[in-house]
């Protein structure tokens, strides 16, 4: 009897939790005025969309941009009417003096109600088999992807702390497999596991962490354009033709640009996920903004041996 108390213990959490959130959910949301929110990547994509949306809900916003000079980041000044309560600032997450810089131009800017929320956004994505790819290319990909959300973290965790805000985390389902994009797989997997440690270091201060885990949206964003047959093979090393010829990666490349044609094109999901991450009362820890199939995939993914998984994507691949 005693050695069941445990499981009926848990049992009663799992029933419980889910009504208290509830509970939860239904108190007032944040009042944004007066609160600053930083969010790397704004360039385009779910960045740009939500240092607009954020802007409109009356947050101050600091959107870091990678060229700030540029058409996006030109476009999103116009967008949000000008000066005011939206900055466009210079942010290479890559670059530690971009990321002191940016804290300080927060620092010296901050409203009332100090800083509130940092959204580590900035990513890249590209497709190519393991070996297709440079180390050049993994430490890139490393560097932008998982270091660079990491060194933006430490910069303002202070600032987090003290203001008992919010950090939000930018995955993908692609996290939990992968289809011919490993290196892009291998950083999100990678943030997910710096999230959970972080999520949990953060509850005594009353900082929450949240994780978005996005779906097939590439034609939503620019962190994917298709690619051709000619550009991976000129980029591929003589050991690696010697191995495959190019029938074989044109055949790669038409299955993964399928893919990315049949992303989403609505945005704003995933964007709603963010703002709900940002402002509710009751925030989730995970946000999987994704279709049907895609979720299936991942729970079978999650919850089925990895010969299942491994036969299923096999047989995706094969066609």
């Amino acid at each position: 009897m005693w050695a069941a108390a445990p499981l009926l213990l848990l049992l009663l959490l799992l029933l419980l939790l889910p009504l208290a959130r509830l509970f939860q959910r239904g108190a007032a949301r944040l009042e944004p005025a007066g609160r600053a929110v930083l969010i790397t990547g704004c360039d385009s994509g779910f960045g740009h969309l939500l240092a607009l949306r954020l802007h409109r809900l009356g947050f101050t916003v600091f959107a870091g941009c990678l060229c700030p000079g540029g058409d996006g980041a030109r476009r999103l000044q116009r967008e949000a009417g000008g000066a005011g309560r939206l900055r466009v600032l210079r942010l290479d997450v890559t670059r530690a003096r971009d990321v002191r810089a940016a804290k300080e131009l927060v620092l010296s800017h901050l409203p009332e109600r100090g800083f509130w929320g940092l959204v580590n956004n900035a990513g890249i994505s590209t497709f190519g088999e393991t070996g297709w790819l440079p180390m050049e290319t993994y430490e890139k990909f490393a560097d932008v992807n998982l270091l660079g959300s990491i060194r933006t973290t430490l910069a303002f965790l202070p600032l987090l702390r003290k203001y008992k805000g919010r950090i939000v985390f930018m995955s993908s389902i692609i996290a939990y497999f992968t289809l011919g994009n490993g290196v892009y797989s291998m950083t999100k997997a990678a943030i997910e596991k710096f999230c959970d440690a972080l999520r949990l270091e953060m509850k005594k201060f009353g900082v929450q962490v949240c994780i978005i885990q996005p779906g097939n949206y590439a034609r939503s964003t620019k962190i994917q354009p298709p690619l051709s047959a000619e550009e991976i093979w000129s980029e591929l090393s003589e050991e690696e033709k010697a191995v495959y010829n190019k029938e074989y990666v044109q055949e790669r490349a038409n299955f993964f640009n399928s893919i990315l044609s049949e992303g989403s094109t609505n945005g704003s999901e995933v964007v709603d996920a963010m703002v709900d991450a940002l402002t509710s009362p009751a925030p989730k820890a995970r946000y999987m903004v994704a279709k049907l199939k895609e979720k299936v995939l991942v729970f079978v993914c999650a919850l089925f041996p990895t010969v299942v998984m491994d036969s299923v994507l096999s047989y995706a691949l094969s066609k």
